[in-house]
């Protein structure tokens, strides 16, 4: 019996009132567009499917209405879990009002949860997330009014003496994933995916939980055609197949299609162009000096991106290997729309594999952005007021990297500077503090960091600090900076003044620095 639908019949025989439903995807990568897309038109038609709970691991959006969005509507949805909530501002939004229950968890840990729900467990069990606001002691993921009425989904335990969290195992009733071809049967290849993510974990833990699985595909083959080897999520999990629109089925929000992301050719990689020399320059250019040979890293999204140019313009790229928390392994990495595939990789993996290696430590150095931080090397990148990025790989990735580097402007909104002479000059301050008494939310942790003995740096443009045993020591000032004036007034708590020394003047130069590693 054939498994091909349409996806109007597909939603309306399996996606029930009610419904404890989860989507793949990353950003736009290997969402099923579609689906989601038919979900939502299907409530603003009829009013159903209404009062779904929705499990989803990354962010899954353009920040407008792709993805997740579509589900952005008041009784469509009731209770949402998420890893990262910045490319959904429809989800946010009823989050904010407190429409829905909301959670916000660590990416990697739901990408976990989908194993352990196929396997039977009482959830995952890490130690991800202590001391953040993940931890039950603190706000245990919750997000609004309506999940601390709903309950705690993350418990405090103790295991051989040791402290860790369980993320609670829950059934899933419906899945809805992305493939490239299936035959009638449902078996499934992804070869024009960029990234292969959750996808076999959540069909197992959806038919395991007794649910229904519905896959997205750009086209179906005849039985016995598919190259075994190649099928990613056999037959046997899939419930309903469903031929997708071409421009539901893109391979990201930006790119239709890139073979070159996919691995199916290699694509020459020009050198990247070098970047102007401004702050972001500063930043990551001394960001990158903490670079070790041979690194395996990871770059977070925004400035942190621009560390893979710097390392250009030095030479010094064959030295690391660049791997994202989609699975990608070295390659050039895409960003904006597109961010999570990879021209050119060496390898892809499952995400749940990608956050085993992160969690145990295989991360030589991570660089992530710096929000907000305080006096006890918090950071928080997750909560500002009426925003709600969420944490995304944040947590999973600074916790357990052997070395963190956290990269951003001194101040916020409206800061001016002029490098000349290897100096640094402020002309205009800006108007928003980010070294603060105490940050609104806590992504990453100083206490547990200093208790794992992690070496942490917070790079700005104008001063480096470490955390120390003693707490955040101030390490490094900017040429032609003021430490009264430009940087202790400028910050909401008094670090410890260590041995301070000069950032190094080749910093604030047009020339190259001649890092080397």
């Amino acid at each position: 019996m054939t498994k091909v639908m349409t996806v109007s019949d597909a939603v309306e025989a399996y996606i029930k009132d009610g419904s404890t439903i989860t989507f793949g995807g990353f950003i736009g990568s290997a969402h099923p567009e579609e689906v989601s897309l038919t979900i939502e038109q299907k409530f603003l038609d009829t009013g159903h499917p209404n009062n779904l709970t929705l499990l989803y691991c990354a962010g899954m959006g353009d920040a407008k209405e792709k993805g997740l969005n579509h589900l952005g509507h008041e009784d469509l949805v009731s209770k949402v879990i998420g890893g990262h909530w910045g490319l959904v501002p429809k989800l946010q939004k009823l989050a904010l009002e407190n429409k829905v229950a909301a959670y916000n968890l660590p990416q990697g840990v739901i990408s976990q949860l989908y194993r352990d729900i196929a396997a039977g467990k009482p959830g995952v069990i890490t130690h991800v997330g202590l001391k953040t606001y993940v931890d039950p002691r603190l706000e245990g993921g919750k997000i609004n009014e309506k999940a601390a009425e709903a309950g705690d989904i993350v418990e405090l335990i103790q295991i051989h003496g040791q402290e860790k969290l369980l993320y609670n195992a829950f059934p899933i009733d419906v899945a809805v994933i992305r493939a490239t071809y299936a035959d009638e049967h449902g078996n499934c290849t992804m070869e024009h995916e960029g990234v292969t993510l959750d996808a076999l974990p959540i069909a197992q833990a959806t038919k395991n939980s007794g649910g229904k699985v519905i896959v997205q595909v750009e086209g179906i083959v005849q039985h016995g055609s598919l190259d075994t080897r190649m099928v990613k999520i056999p037959g046997i999990l899939v419930d309903a197949i469903v031929v997708s629109k071409p421009e539901n089925h893109m391979q990201t929000f930006e790119t239709q299609y890139n073979p070159a992301y996919s691995g199916e050719i290699r694509v020459p990689v020009d050198t990247l162009t070098p970047l102007p020399m401004d702050v972001r320059k500063v930043i990551t250019r001394r960001a990158a000096m903490e670079l070790v040979p041979n690194a395996i890293v990871n770059l977070g999204l925004g400035m942190p991106e621009c560390i893979s140019a710097v390392a250009a313009e030095e030479n010094i790229s064959d030295m690391m290997v660049l791997t994202a928390e989609s699975g990608v392994i070295g390659g050039v990495p895409a960003a904006g729309l597109s961010f999570g595939v990879t021209a050119n990789a060496e390898c892809v993996i499952d995400q749940g594999y990608q956050f085993d290696f992160y969690d145990g430590g295989g991360l030589d150095v991570a660089f992530l952005g710096l929000a907000e931080m305080d006096g006890q090397g918090n950071v928080n990148v997750s909560k500002f007021g009426t925003r709600l990025p969420g944490c995304g790989g944040f947590i999973n990735i600074t916790q357990n990297a052997k070395k963190v580097v956290f990269c951003g402007t001194f101040t916020a909104g409206g800061l001016k500077e002029e490098f000349r002479d290897g100096k640094l000059e402020i002309q205009q301050e800006g108007r928003g503090r980010k070294l603060v008494n105490q940050v609104e939310q806590i992504t990453f942790s100083g206490e547990y960091a200093k208790e794992m003995g992690q070496k942490v740096y917070y790079i700005t443009e104008r001063a480096v600090f470490e955390l120390t045993e003693q707490g955040v020591t101030l390490i490094e000032i900017a040429p032609g900076v003021d430490l009264q004036k430009d940087i202790l007034d400028q910050m909401g708590f008094a670090p410890i003044i260590g041995d301070v020394k000069p950032m190094d003047a080749r910093l604030f130069n047009e020339e190259k620095m001649g890092l080397q590693m």
